[in-house]
């Protein structure tokens, strides 16, 4: 696969500002606290709805919609066992992303936590509150 020069793959469709799409959608779906929660959860192996139910305390038809989500992105699958569904990350190298995220992480320290647009600052919370309210 062949890169630009900012070391990205090409893509078939780009932003305005030139990201590919496709990468800001996943990014997107990534950052979804639900989402990334049972992809997470995923990581540690297959599960039901109601196993996330469990894991995560959120509402069935919300652990349902969120995985739908995610098996049209193509990052989870499933397998039927009898009347239940088992889950399950479609895509190992997700696994590789979730640690590289962590790794990168733990080396900014608080610094993605206390961005002013996306942390926990209460300019950030004010924000999105303002957003959704």
């Amino acid at each position: 696969m062949t890169m630009n020069s900012a070391g990205v793959a090409p893509s078939a469709t780009t932003t305005t500002c030139g990201a590919p799409s496709a990468a800001v959608a996943l990014f997107r779906s990534l950052g979804e606290p639900a989402r990334l929660a049972i992809l997470m959860r995923l990581a540690e192996g297959e599960a039901r709805v109601v196993d996330l139910v469990r894991a995560l305390g959120l509402a069935q038809s919300t652990i349902s919609a969120h995985l739908a989500c995610l098996r049209d992105c193509g990052l989870v699958d499933s397998r039927a066992e009898g009347r239940s569904s088992f889950y399950f990350l479609a895509r190992p190298e997700l696994l590789d992303l979730l640690a590289s995220a962590e790794d990168l992480l733990a080396a900014t320290g608080e610094a993605v936590d206390l961005c002013p647009t996306y942390g926990r600052t209460p300019a950030a919370t004010q924000r999105k509150e303002d957003d959704h309210g």
